[in-house]
């Protein structure tokens, strides 16, 4: 019975390997058949109180991608991994235990065993002044690799936002396209009946004509660059092209950039020093590396281990203690503490040069956004200036005081001013994600780290 109780003691702690091995066909599968559908995904949305939208915008499509995307699972298999640090380094070490059997070869006195065994006990003591400076340095590790993966999701976040921008706007771009190719159509035909009516130049209606199938190519390559980006955006996004055909998506606020007096250096400043993850990120490391010497220097004092045990020598009954105490004699643990102190040091000109590097992205950002927003402004009203010519020739053509060529030309005058107003509005846009990515967070609303996760990470834990 002994003997049992003994052996199941032995095996309490043990486990086996939960097997998971991995399967490419199967993950190719699970990839190819995700769906912004998907049953899974509208309950990740809804627990975030987002609804499943009729037209996805830049809000549900980050979601989406938080759910999705792989980068984003691996950020949260490293964030498990720092909190199973804390429980390590808060664990109470096991005690040891030590049997020794021996047997006496000469003469014993009648009666007597001439066995002697017994066993005892190594129990160190892992004093809490001592161990809590490895669980600090474990909390601070956690909360640093929290703030990796909300660098993470930003980066995510940010592909995101540069691929719907992208999508959006080569769709728009398209349709401008085209309103050029029919205007420039009509041009042609225009030219060629003059030209056979002997009022135009042969030259006349070759620029036409030229001009024409420039403005083809123009349309099948932007229609080209739809799909790549399209494409990208479905990247972005952690699933198939497949899976997003037939969606339509929505930018409400695209042309609505904020105005210059709204946003200042000084207060982007202030709110990207205080906020930025990186620079919280760096201050943890620094706690992380700054309790790290703190263990270190801890390691100068004595260690000390008791040693309660039993003996039975010759049929005597004997108990023994015994007490343990290691001597920093020839050393102090000089060496780990001087490296302890160097990476301290490391951790603290990291942050000085991360929030340097800061500073210096919301000067650029900013000027930029000023640069392009200016030139938006002057392009927009450049275009309203052409629409208001564009409705007076119209009214000028149906009262008959103004010919179909000079509509004509004010229409293709306008196509082109709108190419240009919606490159500025590209740029824009390009700016200010700039600036949303110098403060690492969107500029109107927050942005929570996503550390739950609604999908499983693999098909092993789905069938389980």
């Amino acid at each position: 019975m002994r003997r049992r109780l003994l052996l199941l003691v032995l095996l309490a702690g043990c486990s086996g390997l939960d097997s998971q091995p991995l399967d490419p066909a199967q993950s190719q599968a699970d990839f190819l058949s995700r769906r912004l559908d998907d049953p899974g995904l509208i309950t990740y949305l809804e627990a975030h109180r987002t609804p499943k939208p009729a037209a996805w915008n830049l809000e549900a499509l980050t979601l989406a991608a938080f759910y999705y995307h792989p980068d984003l699972d691996i950020a949260r298999a490293r964030l498990l991994g720092a909190r199973g640090a804390q429980i390590s380094a808060g664990a109470v070490p096991n005690p040891t235990v030590n049997v020794d059997l021996e047997k006496v070869m000469g003469a014993t006195a009648p009666g007597v065993s001439p066995w002697v065994y017994g066993f005892n006990l190594q129990m160190p003591f892992d004093f809490l002044w001592k161990r809590g400076y490895r669980i600090d340095e474990a909390r601070a590790r956690i909360e640093g690799s929290r703030l990796e993966l909300g660098e993470v999701a930003w980066e995510v976040r940010r592909r995101l936002r540069a691929a719907m921008l992208d999508d959006f706007l080569v769709r728009r771009e398209v349709e401008l396209r085209q309103v050029e190719l029919n205007v420039r159509t009509e041009l042609s035909a225009v030219a060629a009946r003059l030209l056979a009516a002997g009022e135009s130049s042969r030259l006349e209606a070759d620029r036409a004509r030229t001009e024409l199938a420039g403005a083809r190519i123009a349309l099948e390559e932007a229609k080209g660059r739809s799909g790549a980006f399209r494409a990208a955006l479905a990247s972005a996004i952690g699933v198939s092209t497949r899976a997003i055909e037939g969606i339509s998506f929505e930018w409400p606020g695209i042309e609505s950039v904020p105005e210059e007096a709204e946003l200042s250096l000084p207060s982007i400043q202030k709110v990207g020093l205080l906020n930025r993850l990186d620079v919280r990120r760096g201050l943890a490391e620094y706690a992380a590396a700054e309790a790290a010497l703190g263990s270190e220097l801890m390691k100068r004092y004595p260690d000390v281990t008791l040693g309660p045990g039993y003996l039975f020598d010759q049929g005597d009954k004997k108990f023994t203690i015994g007490l343990a105490i290691s001597l920093p004699i020839f050393n102090q643990n000089g060496g780990p503490i001087a490296e302890a102190e160097a990476r301290r040091k490391e951790a603290g000109a990291r942050f000085l040069a991360i929030q340097a590097r800061a500073i210096g992205q919301f000067e650029q950002a900013f000027a930029r956004y000023r640069s392009s927003r200016n030139q938006l402004v002057a392009l927009k009203e450049a275009s309203e200036a052409v629409g208001r010519r564009l409705d007076g020739v119209r009214r000028a053509v149906e009262l008959g005081e103004a010919d179909r060529v000079t509509l004509l030309g004010i229409q293709l005058e306008r196509a082109v001013v709108e190419t240009g107003r919606f490159e500025a509005l590209r740029r824009s846009q390009e700016a200010l994600g700039s600036l949303e990515d110098a403060l690492q967070r969107p500029i109107a609303g927050d942005f929570p780290i996503p550390e739950s996760v609604g999908r499983p990470l693999s098909p092993a834990k789905e069938n389980r």
